[in-house]
């Protein structure tokens, strides 16, 4: 796993770097999308978590879930377009969730992707992301996760 500058980065996951978003390829062709740590250090601590409901499609770019905390409330984007298939009521019910454990139990919510493979290609594998999250603490001024 990368750390950087406090911040867990797991290998096993693919990273938006830009929108602050991870993904994890499950079974039957769905993924798991949330936040990254660095997110969530930046967002704070949260008191809200509304992704989209199931059923609903998302497109690619555009919000999937808001989330809210004491100093900002601003869309959880995904890079990827298609349909939810199941939201994370955990994280709803205790969106401080997000904030303690982003990459397990603080996941947002599970999407059947359209033209995967090709979003696949934009996203950063773990075991490279370490050296462009530095720079672009570096360029947005952030010190880093909170020990």
């Amino acid at each position: 796993m990368a750390i950087v500058r406090g911040c867990n980065l797991p290998d096993d996951l693919l990273y938006d770097v830009g929108n602050h978003t991870w993904f994890k390829e499950l079974d039957g062709g769905h993924v798991r999308f949330g936040m990254t740590a660095v997110a969530v250090a930046l967002a704070g601590a949260l008191v809200a978590v509304t992704p989209k409901k199931a059923g609903r499609s998302v497109e690619a770019g555009k919000s999937c879930a808001t989330v809210e905390s004491g100093k900002w409330v601003g869309p959880a984007k995904s890079v990827a377009a298609g349909m939810i298939v199941e939201t994370n009521s955990e994280v709803v019910a205790q969106p401080s969730l997000a904030n303690s454990d982003p990459y397990g139990a603080g996941w947002l919510l599970i999407l059947e992707p359209t033209n995967w493979s090709e979003v696949k290609k934009s996203l950063v594998p773990g075991s490279e992301v370490a050296p462009l999250y530095e720079a672009k603490m570096t360029a947005d001024g952030f010190a880093g996760c909170a020990p």
